[in-house]
Order: structure tokens, then sequence, then C-alpha cells
């Protein structure tokens, strides 16, 4: 599987960016999306996750109410739209993908996009 980030940039605080993940390759049984991301001299956090099977959600609370995950199945594309950026959302965004079966467990990863929201 192969994952690939795009929209990442410069944006003022209170403004948006879409970020998009596509997505290629052996794809089927893929039924857990998401974005994590990483600032500079922290760990790498969960953003928010999209599960196939039923469509719910996950959001962290630091972004709940902001950000939207979502996805094209016809694109095989996920995206994460961010609304009211802040500062601290300055990071590398990536994109995961997984597939989730019992107690088997195997995911992949994009090499992630940069999002710097300036004050």
């Amino acid at each position: 599987v192969h994952l690939v980030e795009s929209g990442g940039g410069l944006v003022q605080a209170g403004g948006s960016l879409r970020l998009s993940c596509a997505a290629s390759g052996e794809t089927f049984g893929i039924n857990v999306m998401g974005w994590y991301r990483q600032a500079p001299g922290k760990q790498r956090e969960l953003v928010a996750t999209f599960t196939s099977g039923d469509g719910t959600t996950y959001y962290a609370d630091s972004v709940k109410g902001r950000f939207t995950i979502f996805r094209d199945n016809a694109k095989n594309t996920m995206y994460l739209q961010m609304n009211s950026l802040k500062p601290e959302d300055t990071a590398v965004y990536y994109c995961n993908a997984a597939i989730v079966a019992g107690d088997y467990g195997k995911d992949y990863w994009g090499k992630g996009t940069l999002v710097t929201v300036s004050s």
C-alpha cells in the first residue's frame, strides 16, 4: 500500500487547509484510516480516524469541532478538512492506513506533509 499526502502549507491562524491522502496498491482489507501529526520536539499524536465498516470517526480533543475527516471511496482518497487553525496545529501530518482484524494488525504510513500556522 502506497500513501501520498498533499495539501500542506503555510496558513495564518484562523485559516483553513484541506489535506489529502491518496492510497494505491493492495488497499483491499484496509478498514481504518487516520491522520497523525508530529510537532517539532514532540511525539507523534493521533489526530483523527475513520473506520470503514461503520463510518465512525474519532477526533483528538484538541481538534474536535475544527477538523473533519472523510473519505472518497471512488478516488481511494482520504481527507482532513482543517478549519480555525491555530499555531499549535503546526506539525508534519501523516496519513495512516491500517488493517485491523481480531489479533491481526498491519499499518502503512505516508511520508507526511508539513502544516505551518502563523500567529
